[in-house]
């Protein structure tokens, strides 16, 4: 399941907690992890898939973000994905909470 390789991918490359559903009790910095689709054409698959970086304040989101960019960029080099592009990324803030974040969308090839 890509959702798993990428939480454990960044659960060694990031000082920061990751999940892939919001803790009852979530930390101040974390990150979410969503696949948002997946398709497959003759044993290749593919996945869209969305990283929240959340904290405290918009700069260190937005800062979080560039970290998790830079490490999602890198993630072709382990043994179960060949392809990694970044799609877009943005300003994500939930303007009802004020909770600060940013989401970086990954199109991966596996």
């Amino acid at each position: 399941m890509i959702e798993k390789t990428v939480l454990d991918y960044l659960q060694r490359k990031l000082q920061v907690p990751c999940f892939m559903e919001a803790p009852e009790h979530p930390p101040a910095v974390y990150v979410l992890i969503e696949k948002t689709a997946g398709s497959r054409t003759n044993y290749i698959h593919a996945a869209t898939i969305a990283v929240q970086s959340i904290a405290e304040t918009l700069l260190n989101a937005a800062t979080l973000s560039e970290t998790v960019v830079e490490a999602m960029l890198d993630i072709w080099k382990t043994e179960n994905v060949f392809r990694c592009e970044l799609n877009s990324s943005y300003n994500f803030t939930n303007t009802r909470t004020n909770q600060y974040r940013y989401q970086a969308v990954f199109d991966l090839s596996f």
